[in-house]
């Protein structure tokens, strides 16, 4: 693979991987000084992609979409084309991943495919070597993201290899570009925090360079605060981070609060909020959320899907249950297992929906029916101990003196 730096002008010292002092008070907007030889730098380009990432991520995909074919059109043959229209993939795809629907997989993969191919045909030309590096990177990321998902590991790990070819030597070409240094801070976060929440993978990072989580963050964050083309991603992996792998209820909030005030029309992260409310015991201000979400989704509204509903439903019945409404909670907990009825993966709420709903029964004396909903988890797929749990639940009905 071609190194990116020794095809680009640089016109100041590369910078080490250290942490280095920023003032990030100050600190630029992405994309406000031009990178030589790249359509990144072009003003047009850059309102037009604005535009369309605010309509993407409020889940307008239609104008979205509309804007995309625009500036594919302005530049055939550019590795930008397929890989705006992945976008429009990966944010179907993303709300659909508790339920594991691989519908679009294959698509998504195709695009992805297509911005590697005309990448490589770009490096072999060097021809606009750094929009080639940049994009193929882009999307040697999101396909490893999809294939970590779909817990192919392997192959997951195969694209993050080929990706840090060129991640760190295009942050370097702007060491003040947030953007860039996105990819640099998922990689440093990750490969130090990966490995000790998952043992799995811990044999395939042997190939890697080591990573940093504290300097991850930094750069995730600047990513988030200043970055333009990444800026919500970025702030969405603070908030799988500071919700699921260093808890962090100030942090959560602050990161929802930022994507949930810039895109109010995102069914995924509306859902999130709700969530990270409803983790912290903020009960109150997590069923008003819920409500909201299955509200939409009853009224059709773009982006309130069936794996959607399904969340803030589980929710709103864990609080029926908390309440000691219990057949409101049974009846929310067997609203959760329709939603999910058309999809084949047992996600977590259909199992645990499927669990509380035989404890449900239990504390209404429907011990027949409960019995019936416990056997049905043991020949589910297993999250958070479900089946343990149905297990002791057979030999001993569930009651409000149980843990």
């Amino acid at each position: 693979m071609l190194p990116v730096c020794a095809n680009l002008a640089i016109s100041q010292p590369i910078p080490s991987r250290t942490t280095q002092s920023v003032d990030t008070r100050s600190f630029p907007e992405a994309w406000s000084r031009p990178i030589a030889g790249s359509i990144l730098s072009d003003s047009i380009l850059l309102a037009q992609s604005d535009e369309a990432l605010l309509h993407l991520y409020n889940m307008r995909f239609e104008r979205a979409d509309s804007i995309f074919n625009q500036i594919e059109a302005r530049y055939p043959n550019h590795p930008i084309g397929p890989f705006l229209k992945s976008l429009t993939l990966w944010w179907r795809i993303l709300p659909t991943l508790t339920v594991h629907d691989v519908s679009l997989d294959k698509a998504f993969m195709a695009e992805m495919a297509r911005v590697i191919d005309r990448s490589d045909q770009m490096l072999k030309r060097k021809e606009l070597v750094f929009d080639a590096a940049f994009f193929k990177t882009a999307a040697l990321g999101f396909r490893g993201r999809l294939l970590s998902d779909r817990e192919s590991w392997l192959k997951a790990a195969q694209d993050g290899k080929a990706a840090l070819d060129y991640v760190f030597e295009l942050a370097e070409t702007d060491p003040l570009n947030a953007d860039l240094l996105f990819g640099v801070g998922v990689y440093e976060y990750f490969a130090e925090a990966i490995p000790e929440q998952i043992p799995l993978v811990r044999p395939l990072m042997f190939f890697f360079p080591d990573g940093n989580k504290e300097r991850g963050l930094a750069q995730l964050e600047l990513a988030a605060k200043h970055g333009r083309f990444v800026s919500a991603e970025a702030a969405y992996f603070l908030l799988q981070i500071y919700t699921s792998f260093q808890p962090n209820y100030a942090k959560s909030i602050e990161y929802i609060s930022l994507l949930r005030d810039r895109f109010p029309q995102n069914a995924l992260f509306h859902v999130l909020q709700g969530r990270v409310y409803f983790r912290w015991g903020k009960w109150e201000l997590a069923t008003a959320v819920f409500k909201e979400v299955v509200s939409n989704y009853s009224n059709n509204l773009p982006g309130y899907i069936k794996p959607i509903a399904s969340q803030a439903t589980y929710y709103l019945g864990r609080q029926d249950m908390l309440d000691g409404q219990d057949r409101a909670a049974l009846a929310k907990f067997l609203e959760v297992i329709k939603l999910e009825e058309s999809f084949k993966y047992d996600s977590f709420f259909r199992a645990n929906a499927t669990l509380r709903a035989g404890m449900a029964s239990d504390r209404l004396g429907k011990r027949k029916e409960a019995v019936f909903y416990y056997k049905k988890v043991i020949k589910q797929k297993d999250h958070a101990n479900s089946r343990e749990r149905a297990r002791k639940f057979l030999k001993a009905p569930f009651g409000n003196d149980s843990p």
